[in-house]
């Protein structure tokens, strides 16, 4: 369903008050029936999707998506990224002057975004100590369940592992 021109004016004045009555008076609605109209234009399935279609628009300028996040932290660890910095530079006669300078970001951001990615990408010896403990674990789980076992308890839960090419699935 296609929005009139005052439906199209109601959504923008309400994505922009977040006010049903305000946003039906600026459209173009009488101050009487101003509340009514906009609870019920609310209650429309075209405009309150026409609402959230502009909301989620908005929502995606504002907010910085995962690819974004990973561009910026990979610019900043390579140095690409600038800040501002304010110098203050003693001119004599007990006089200085300030200025503002364009500098790399230090080193400490620089290890701080290494780390974030890193954080992102598991690196190979974090799959492996994985690894490592989920054996562990599976080693701990068959040993209590054989350990039950010998004692004559049936198990409360029977837990299947992988067998890890031994044949032996407990």
């Amino acid at each position: 369903m296609k929005l009139t021109e005052k439906q199209r004016r109601f959504v923008d004045y309400y994505v922009e008050t977040g006010n049903k009555t305000e946003a039906a008076k600026k459209a173009g609605y009488s101050e009487k029936t101003a509340a009514s109209i906009g609870d019920e234009n609310l209650r429309k399935p075209a405009i309150k999707a026409a609402i959230d279609a502009r909301l989620r628009e908005l929502e995606g300028k504002r907010i910085a998506k995962a690819d974004e996040v990973m561009q910026f932290l990979t610019s900043t660890l390579r140095g690409e990224v600038k800040e501002e910095r304010v110098v203050v530079e003693g001119t004599g006669e007990g006089r200085s002057d300030a200025r503002i300078i364009t500098v790399q970001v230090s080193a400490r951001d620089r290890l701080e975004a290494a780390k974030s990615l890193l954080k992102r990408y598991p690196m190979q010896l974090d799959a492996k100590e994985q690894k490592l403990k989920l054996q562990k674990l599976e080693n701990e789980i068959r040993a209590a369940t054989e350990s039950n076992q010998a004692a004559g308890k049936e198990p409360l839960v029977r837990i299947y592992l992988p067998d890890n090419g031994r044949g032996d699935n407990a």
